[in-house]
């Protein structure tokens, strides 16, 4: 059941992604962009929490997992100062 879970959460990032995504592409506002790719970033990371925890529970991904959010938040962080100083 667990597994379920994880996908769910993996499937609703991605779909949050391709919809950011999609709307950069039409609006060109900066800041889509960076909440796509902060979520495409956030969907590895609910890739890698599935194998690591269901697919290959022997492999120790946590520090794949934690660099992965970590990037993708950092990717948010960096598009909202970037935002900031452009105006």
């Amino acid at each position: 059941m667990a597994g379920v879970i994880y996908a769910l959460c993996a499937l609703t990032a991605l779909c949050c992604a391709i919809l950011l995504l999609r709307g950069y592409s039409v609006s060109r506002a900066h800041l889509l962009l960076w909440a796509g790719l902060c979520f495409l970033g956030l969907t590895l990371n609910n890739v890698l929490v599935i194998v690591d925890l269901v697919v290959a529970p022997e492999n120790d991904l946590r520090f794949a997992r934690a660099v992965a959010g970590l990037l993708s938040m950092g990717t948010f962080l960096f598009g909202l100062i970037f935002e900031k100083e452009a105006l």
